[in-house]
């Protein structure tokens, strides 16, 4: 009975995390695409996009890091999930100010 109990529980488990990783992936791909968006119709200057794209590699480095022992803490997720907020309100305020790209 402990033995399915466990199993049942590990399975919960993993299905949670890999839902929560597939949300950072569709999130990280969402956010190229703003990213793409605002350089075709010049609401991002050739600085900020290259800003933002720096953003977005550190991110993946920070991810890759949490990554590399195998286990992505709770503690780890929740800083991700941070970077990843701070790093789409960024794009909003860059492809809302007053600079464009003409």
């Amino acid at each position: 009975m402990k033995a399915k109990f466990l199993l049942v529980l590990l399975i919960i488990l993993g299905l949670g995390i890999t839902s929560a990783d597939a949300q950072v992936r569709h999130t990280s791909r969402h956010q190229r695409q703003r990213i793409r968006q605002g350089v075709r119709s010049g609401e991002l200057t050739k600085a900020e996009t290259v800003n933002l794209a720096r953003d977005q590699r550190e991110f993946h480095k920070d991810k890759k890091e949490a990554r590399a022992d195998g286990v992505v803490t709770g503690a780890e997720r929740k800083s991700l999930k941070k970077e990843k907020r701070q790093d789409s309100h960024k794009i909003y305020r860059k492809k809302h100010n007053s600079r464009d790209r003409n």
